[in-house]
Parts: structure tokens; sequence; C-alpha cells
């Protein structure tokens, strides 16, 4: 199960005008008992379980991360690994939990371009590059991760990623449908579409990068020549 600090009891699809997304807690991966205080033998034996999963994914890949072979490689009952993660989905999430985090730290308080201190058009551009640097790096276990067609637009984090997009095309283009927008920008930086674009058409991230910062431009363009 996903949790965000920052969400109100009924969640909404994105976050309002009047709230930046820089005034937002980090978005939390996990279930609400693992944070912020596990028992001590708890937050042991979780660790002890993301290892194990984490030594699965480097010697067999995100197909090799199963409940029954993450229980066997940390020698515990398949119901533990169950009772801490809930599913494949939910012990996949908190693998890609550390680096999820690093990347909000990175967009809400780090240096600029990416953090605040740029301009809303540099702080776009530098988002769409890290984040397609990142799915790049991890792409295998994204997708393994991925929460399905029904959730695919639903999904915690992912729509913490597209409300970030959402505040900064308010601030670039404030007479833009900015929501539509988003929604639209996040999906060239699907990782789905990435795995095809860089496996399938043999395309070098270089080239994504080139593709998201002329996207960016063409959108945030107010000049009539563009």
């Amino acid at each position: 199960m996903l949790y965000a600090c920052f969400m109100p009891a009924a969640p909404q699809p994105f976050p309002k005008p009047q709230q930046p997304v820089e005034e937002l807690e980090l978005l939390q991966l996990g279930t609400a008992e693992d944070h912020p205080c596990l028992r001590a033998d708890a937050a042991r034996n979780r660790a002890r379980l993301l290892e194990a999963a984490a030594r699965l994914v480097a010697e067999h890949g995100a197909a090799g991360v199963t409940m029954e072979a993450v229980a066997a490689a940390a020698s515990v009952g398949k119901g533990t690994v169950f009772r801490r993660f809930g599913d494949r989905n939910g012990l996949l999430l908190a693998l890609l939990d550390h680096s999820e985090k690093n990347f909000q730290a990175a967009f809400l308080g780090g240096p600029p371009p990416l953090g605040p201190g740029a301009s809303p058009v540099e702080r776009l551009r530098a988002f769409g590059r890290a984040l397609l640097c990142r799915s790049a790096d991890e792409l295998e276990l994204q997708l393994a991760a991925d929460p399905g067609a029904d959730r695919r637009f639903s999904n915690a984090p992912r729509r913490f990623l597209r409300g970030h997009v959402t505040m900064l095309l308010r601030q670039a283009v404030p007479d833009a449908d900015c929501e539509l927008l988003a929604l639209t920008l996040m999906g060239y930086l699907d990782p789905a579409a990435i795995h095809y674009l860089t496996k399938g058409c043999g395309m070098p991230v270089e080239r994504l990068e080139a593709g998201w910062d002329d996207l960016v431009a063409r959108v945030t363009c107010t000049e009539p020549p563009c």
C-alpha cells in the first residue's frame, strides 16, 4: 500500500494551485506501519528482506523477485514477506523507495536547475532529463513495479511527480490547461515508453533528453513565431 504524508484523506488527482509542491513533505512509499517508527527487530527483518530482494535483482533481474524467492533467500516464511510488503508490487516499490526519495529531495529542495532557484522552464527541462536518466538506470525494476493500466495514473508516486510538473507549467504558461498538459508530458517520461524507445528502437538516452528539451520549448513558448 502507498501513502503520502502530504495527502489529504480524500486524495485529489493534482495538488491545488495554492499549495506549491515545494511546500509538501516528501512522498513516503511502503506501509503506514513501516513509517516512521518500526520496532528494532521489525526494521532489521525488513532490511534483511530488502537485501535479499536486491541480491535477486542483481543475480536474476527483476523477474527473479518473487515472494517465495525472497522468503527463501532471507530464510523466513513466505507469510512474513506478505505481511511486510503486501504483495510483489509492494516489495518492488520498497526497493525503489530510496531512489524515489532522493529524486524527490532533489527537485523539491536541491540545487537549481532541478531544484528551486531556476526559472520554471529550466526546472521543467532539468526534471525531465533527470527522470529519463533515473528511469534508464532502473528500467527493469520500474517496469516490474508498474501498477498496471487501471492504477497507472492514480499511483501515488506518479501523481506526486505529475503534480510537480503541473506546478511548473502553471508558472510558465498560466493560461494553459496545465493539468492535462502535465499528463501529456508525463507520458513522454513513462517507463514503458522509455523501454520501447531505448530497447525496441535502439535510441540513446541522449536523444530522448534532446527530444524532451524540444518538447518543453514548444509547450512553454508563448511567442507567435513558435
